[in-house]
């Protein structure tokens, strides 16, 4: 009876701690971080290396660019104060335990008023569990997939933020752009079978799209050789085909179907955006090619725009990315959203975030949607023979 009252008391002891320990975690989660002496902290998770790493590395010299402008500017204003911002980067590696690891760190350990990255949803999903027991606001600067600013109910989830627009939306502009502007009736659809990212803008190309899809075939990611499917797929008659993936696999696609004959025009998503595409398919293969994406300094979206490529070209010799121009935006969101609060706590930071209206951003000006989505333009650029020839904002 003594040994069983002993283990009652060590039973109780436990859980007495176990309501201590989470009335502390709870009063944590409830006061968040705050940036204190001279310097504003915000994390930076991001694909420095690894699979995503070149929309990584884009994304962050938009983020440092965005860093070194306010600093040269004064600062972030909070309370009459002017403060520093200071910038702590971790790679990522493309790894969803990594950016887990990181998002940990930077949230719980440097306590920083907000992150930013990582790039793909998939990693963005893994990352903001743990700035989320913070109530650490993270902003994905090109995390497209539908949910990741929603709980499991459909719910927002308070912390999660994008400064991009979201799959769906991107589909259905693609829908009604090769209906209505490239007068396609009739598409095909080739798309990853692998992909969370291909399978929700085929669900919202194929809601939107008033013609016929005559067929829709599928690849898995990694794959090389496209030719037996193509050979399947040019049997078929169509105006476009939509190929919604990265660009390793789009490249590949795009230049075996030219190969083999088929003329009609392609379309993709954001996932199109970058270089590699050209160097896989062939630039005289890259004609009557369409894509989404998120930023052209062809396409002005504001008057921002302008003085942000001149200077950005003077300084680094090169045309901003749209992955570049998406961090960019993020941090000045982020700063955007401090001095609304007045405030650098992590959780005032998100609130500031969530009331976002009319921001003027390089990417375009947004407002921030209950799901923490920002209404913006869609830009879809059109090349030819590798060459961009054309870039439209559409709404």
């Amino acid at each position: 009876m003594k040994r069983v009252k002993q283990l009652a008391a060590m039973i109780g002891l436990f859980s007495l701690m176990a309501i201590v320990l989470s009335g502390c975690a709870a009063k944590a989660k409830a006061t968040g971080n705050d940036s204190k002496g001279s310097e504003v902290l915000v994390g930076v998770n991001i694909e420095l290396s690894g699979s995503a790493a070149s929309y990584g590395q884009a994304t962050l010299k938009g983020i440092n660019y965005a860093a070194e402008q306010i600093n040269d500017s004064g600062g972030i204003k909070v309370n009459g104060k002017q403060m520093k911002l200071k910038l702590i980067t971790k790679d990522d590696t493309s790894n969803n335990y990594q950016t887990a690891m990181a998002s940990s760190n930077l949230a719980s350990s440097a306590k920083v008023s907000a992150i930013v990255g990582p790039c793909v949803s998939a990693s963005f999903a893994a990352a903001l569990p743990k700035a989320t027991e913070a109530a650490v606001p993270t902003v994905a600067p090109a995390g497209t997939a539908d949910t990741l600013t929603q709980k499991k109910d459909g719910s927002v989830q308070p912390d999660a933020f994008r400064t991009c627009y979201t799959d769906s939306y991107q589909g259905v502009i693609l829908a009604h752009y090769a209906y209505n502007d490239l007068k396609a009736d009739t598409v095909a659809i080739l798309g990853d079978k692998t992909s969370d990212y291909s399978a929700g803008l085929i669900k919202a190309f194929k809601g939107a799209y008033k013609g016929k899809i005559v067929d829709t075939q599928y690849y898995q990611a990694g794959d090389k050789d496209f030719n037996a499917t193509i050979t399947k797929l040019k049997n078929e008659k169509f105006k476009a085909l939509f190929v919604p993936g990265y660009y390793n696999e789009a490249g590949l696609i795009i230049k075996q179907a030219r190969q083999a004959g088929i003329k009609a025009a392609i379309l993709g998503p954001d996932g199109f955006s970058d270089d590699t595409l050209f160097k896989l398919a062939g630039k005289e293969n890259v004609t009557d090619v369409y894509y989404t994406n998120h930023f052209d300094a062809t396409a002005p979206a504001n008057d921002k725009v302008r003085p942000f490529v001149n200077s950005y070209k003077k300084k680094f010799k090169e045309e901003p990315s749209g992955f570049t121009a998406l961090g960019y935006d993020a941090v000045f969101m982020i700063k955007e959203a401090m001095e609304k609060r007045q405030s650098t706590n992590s959780i005032e930071v998100a609130k500031g975030l969530a009331e976002l209206k009319d921001f003027e951003g390089v990417t375009g000006t947004m407002t921030m949607d209950r799901l923490h989505n920002p209404k913006k333009d869609v830009i879809v650029v059109k090349f030819n023979h590798g060459v961009k020839v054309s870039a439209k904002a559409v709404r």
